[in-house]
């Protein structure tokens, strides 16, 4: 991408060019202009408190929250953290299991106009944690009790247990809501870690703006409401799970936590959100009570949808975490082309040629996102920050534009086609991957003097390692300590050599004819994944 051609165009032929009505990203590009409902999503769940607080906020296992206890012990916990010198601006890290606890502590967090951390322990290793609260400057984290062992605390940090805090019986801090009064909608709201380049997770910053402008307008909403049920299916540490929980909490619905049956909890919801890898583990027969389904994450294959738009209203939707959640969507009702859909409001897409250029429907370019969408760059990362985020020309105004790095075109009909990646950044279960972070950590192992690591399939990865004299089981240990369970390769096979193209480029082509080959079936895989 010529980042010059981008964002040093003379103004004056820019702006006759937006004239044009042929011009894509005019028809196209623009999400509708809609103000949200509220400018700190945590305001818009203490309305629903207001309202209607012997409303359930959520159930999990058994046990429920009205929302007028979710707002009491939020103010509890939001009291103690201001005692404990938590202040705005500060990263509190969320390490925890999917509970109604942790609703307690997001809420609290973004009270006092902190951020939170989500991570689930157990799932994340524990060095991973260890580089999140380095990283983030994290001096307080939220978790459980039983959890809190695992995690690799410093000298000058400590632990809240959520569960063991809310069982103690108090009525303080019940009367007011004036927590956050700092906030504002530049105020971050969380910090999501992504996998980086060198093994090591990147932590987008996401605001209270960014959040607000997807939960709180339509289609993000997904009609959520009162008297519906929303699952919370996801890993917390999922841009999604914040569409799951946030959502549903800033409209008065209630949050169906699942235990370990993802399905024994789809099957009571009315709202569900997934990747196409879980919804295809679901059987829509089962699923009757559902009435609005949302996918993002990874490519949708076009049977699931048509499955499951037969029975409800169904969108298919796109946007990598730095666009906060997503920022296009389609609502597809069963018949036509699936695509990732249109802008959501107050966002735009540009697709754009190798010159910066915007691309005419019909051509393949590459996307960047601009609007409210944009987050506000990495953690502690201003080389990257400044590498994926750049000046906004269309919008202008001191605006900012995220490069997707996802290739795509517009449709004659004004969708956006997505039409995979620019480069070996993949998706697995939903989960984004960087492939070269997973061949770094392999050539960590003893002895190991090259690897790469491959995209097998939606669900799997396979790496190389060379050479054949390799320790197999030691790199996948290497894997298993420093990244997330989805980046731990299902199949890893030492090689006497890494081929080459005539080019002198690893032939990633037949590296994944050799793992075909030593594939004897999927059940082996999988049999591998749970080992």
């Amino acid at each position: 991408m010529n980042a010059f051609a981008i964002t040093n165009r003379s103004t004056r032929g820019f702006d006759s060019r937006l004239k044009v009505q042929s011009n894509p990203w005019q028809r196209f590009g623009c999400g509708p202009k809609v103000e949200p409902d509220a400018r700190l999503i945590h305001r818009a769940i203490e309305a629903q408190a207001l309202a209607r607080p012997q409303a359930v906020a959520a159930r999990h296992q058994g046990h429920s929250i009205t929302y007028g206890e979710l707002n009491r012990q939020a103010n509890r916990l939001a009291a103690v953290l201001l005692k404990q010198g938590v202040l705005p601006g500060d990263h509190l890290g969320l390490f925890v299991e999917r509970s109604i606890p942790m609703l307690v502590g997001m809420l609290a967090t973004l009270k006092v106009g902190a951020a939170y951390i989500p991570q689930h322990v157990g799932i994340t290793p524990a060095a991973q944690l260890r580089h999140i609260m380095d990283v983030a400057q994290v001096r307080v984290v939220l978790t459980l009790s039983e959890l809190a062992p695992a995690i690799p605390l410093a000298t000058a940090q400590h632990c809240i247990h959520l569960d063991e805090f809310i069982r103690v019986a108090s009525v303080a801090a019940d009367e007011l809501n004036t927590f956050g009064a700092t906030s504002s909608a530049d105020s971050l709201c969380f910090v999501l870690f992504t996998s980086g380049t060198t093994g090591l997770p990147n932590g987008v910053r996401v605001t209270q703006r960014n959040v607000c402008n997807i939960l709180l307008t339509e289609p993000g909403n997904l009609g959520m409401r009162p008297g519906l049920k929303v699952g919370q299916i996801l890993n917390i540490a999922f841009d999604m799970a914040a569409w799951e929980v946030l959502g549903c909490l800033a409209h008065g619905a209630t949050l169906m936590i699942r235990g370990k049956d993802i399905a024994q909890t789809a099957e009571q919801c009315d709202v569900l959100i997934a990747t196409p890898s879980i919804l295809a583990t679901l059987d829509p027969a089962r699923c009757g009570q559902v009435k609005v389904v949302a996918l993002a994450g990874e490519p949708c294959p076009q049977p699931l949808a048509d499955r499951w738009a037969a029975i409800c209203t169904f969108y298919n939707a796109c946007g990598p975490t730095e666009t906060t959640i997503v920022n296009t969507m389609q609502h597809y009702r069963g018949s036509g082309a699936l695509t990732i859909g249109k802008p959501t409001p107050n966002n735009t897409v540009y697709v754009l040629d190798e010159a910066g250029q915007l691309c005419e429907p019909g051509e393949q370019g590459e996307m960047w996102a601009g609007g409210d969408c944009v987050t506000a760059g990495y953690l502690g990362n201003a080389q990257l920050t400044r590498e994926r985020y750049r000046p906004d020309p269309f919008l202008g105004q001191g605006r900012v534009m995220f490069r997707t790095r996802d290739l795509g075109r517009w449709t004659a009909d004004g969708e956006l086609e997505h039409l995979g990646r620019v480069d070996d950044q993949v998706k697995v279960r939903g989960f984004r991957v960087e492939l070269d972070s997973v061949s770094a950590v392999l050539e960590s192992a003893p002895n190991c003097e090259r690897a790469v690591a491959l995209k097998l399939d939606n669900r799997h990865l396979v790496a190389f390692v060379y050479p054949a004299t390799t320790d197999v089981d030691a790199a996948r240990v290497c894997c298993e300590a420093r990244l997330a369970y989805y980046c731990v390769p299902s199949l890893i096979l030492a090689v006497d050599e890494i081929p080459l193209t005539s080019r002198g480029k690893i032939d990633k082509r037949l590296l994944l004819e050799w793992a075909v080959a030593h594939q004897t079936s999927n059940a082996d895989v999988d049999a591998q994944v749970k080992a």
